[in-house]
């Protein structure tokens, strides 16, 4: 018996076939794609996780230094003018006794009253350009502890003897004070501290915060207390940044504290 199958059957039962294929073909990339976000999920639990374990908590050294060093003053001939303390005429909004931060010009001022301040010049890190905003001051600390971040530690072996905590003392890259700025309750992972190169004051720095002098970040810890109001404004710079990887040439910009990675004190 021969069967006769018409034209509109063959082309209906080929264009069901095609519209199969698609939706079949549709459903694979559905499911590719579920499968490629629960793998981006996974791996980002992962590092999170590493990244909190790469260090032991139980060998921490204490969170401040139990001896109180005499802080070594830099003679201010060492430092160029515009960077030594100075009372200026402020031009910002700020009450006085709250602190302003400007990345860019590598500048901290202490509002006095409105229209004067004290600026200090600041060395700026990567972390320094890395959030902007309004935070307080949630903690205060004299000769803290230091912490490398892990891509320090992976990358550095100087950073590497450290990874369980280098104590508070002068040889500590967070120097004799460190100010830690919170917002809405929560760290924000950046730092006011003092430095043991003075040298890099004024200058756009390959690692922390915000650093200033010893002697100056300790006359900026007496003076203002927890709660005092700092405002960090954003910053667009093209770096040139002499590091242990070499010189790095990048934009920064002001941004969250998920930028926040490489500060230098990552337990504190």
């Amino acid at each position: 018996m021969t069967h006769q199958i018409s034209r509109r059957i063959f082309v209906g039962a080929c264009a069901g076939l095609c519209v199969s294929a698609v939706e079949a073909s549709a459903n694979n990339q559905r499911l590719i794609s579920d499968i490629e976000r629960l793998l981006r999920r996974l791996d980002q639990q992962t590092l999170k996780a590493e990244d909190e374990q790469y260090f032991n908590p139980a060998l921490l050294p204490p969170a401040e230094s139990e001896t109180d060093f005499p802080i070594e003053r830099i003679d201010e001939s060492a430092i160029e003018p515009r960077n030594r303390p100075q009372i200026v005429e402020f031009e910002g909004g700020e009450p006085p006794g709250s602190i302003v931060i400007d990345p860019q010009e590598r500048f901290l001022y202490h509002v006095l009253a409105y229209g004067q301040a004290i600026r200090y010049g600041v060395g700026v890190g990567r972390a320094g350009f890395g959030w902007s905003g309004i935070a307080v001051v949630g903690m205060k600390r004299r000769w803290p502890r230091w912490v490398p971040p892990r891509a320090m530690v992976d990358r550095d072996p100087r950073a590497k003897r450290w990874m369980n905590g280098q104590p508070g003392g002068p040889d500590n890259p967070l120097g004799a004070r460190a100010l830690y700025l919170f917002a809405e309750g929560k760290d924000t992972l950046y730092r006011i501290h003092g430095t043991n190169e003075p040298k890099t004051i004024g200058k756009a720095v390959s690692s922390g915060c915000i650093r200033m002098l010893n002697q100056d970040v300790a006359e900026l810890f007496e003076t203002v207390g927890i709660g005092t109001i700092v405002h960090v404004r954003p910053a667009i710079d093209k770096l040139v940044i002499s590091s242990s990887e070499g010189v790095q040439d990048s934009e920064r910009r002001g941004g969250s504290a998920d930028a926040v990675k490489d500060r230098g004190d990552t337990a504190e």
